[in-house]
């Protein structure tokens, strides 16, 4: 086996906030590889995640935030089990970051099932009435079709984008896999349960 050092050890729990014997575990199963240990740890707090999540989340926080010039501004409220996590520093964080992602992506819903039926239809139309011009068979255009609307829920939906934080090795990370790896550092089931954005002259979106 791999001998680990205690500052490995250290410098692994810092950038993930995993526990020291998990991260020990991790780099030494991952043959002193950093990259594979975080990697690792993900997939480790992924499935404990999915675990958690259909247990009830009742308490929670209303996150704010205002971008400079005061012209666009965030609310989100941001649900987890116990009133003890919610006040601690990295359930407040996460609610911060998850701000700053509604902030810079302008998501439309929190998931793919938060859209209004007439948007869906809307845009299903316009992407209809585009695939239809290009003369293509009806199945073919179905498929254009079916692939657009997917592509619009995932740019759309919150828990559906890329985390904006993202490093280099997370360039596929979602916003549900960040909040994803909360729920398996903090234990409890976690939840976005609505938000607003606000931006100075037009309507609010939620």
């Amino acid at each position: 086996m791999t001998d680990i050092s205690a500052q490995e050890v250290m410098a692994l729990r810092k950038k993930t906030g995993a526990g020291i014997v998990d991260c020990k575990k991790a780099l030494q199963e991952s043959g002193g590889d950093e990259e594979k240990a975080i990697e690792h740890l993900r997939v480790k707090g992924l499935a404990i995640a999915d675990k958690k999540s259909g247990r009830s989340a009742n308490e929670g926080t209303i996150s704010t935030y205002i971008h400079a010039g005061e012209k666009l501004g965030v609310m989100l409220e941001l649900r987890c089990e116990t009133d003890f996590v919610a006040r601690t520093s990295d359930f407040k964080n996460l609610a911060k970051d998850l701000c700053m992602q509604i902030t810079a992506m302008a998501p439309l819903a929190v998931d793919s099932d938060g859209f209004p039926a007439e948007v869906l239809e809307a845009e299903r139309r316009v992407y209809a009435e585009q695939a239809a011009e290009s003369g293509k068979p009806d199945n073919v255009v179905e498929k254009i079709v079916e692939g657009k609307m997917k592509k619009f829920l995932k740019e759309n939906a919150l828990v559906s984008q890329l985390f904006i934080k993202n490093q280099p090795e997370e360039k596929n990370r979602t916003v549900e896999d960040y909040i994803k790896e909360y729920v398996a550092k903090l234990g409890e089931n976690i939840q976005v349960a609505r938000f607003v954005r606000f931006q100075l002259g037009e309507e609010s979106e939620a």
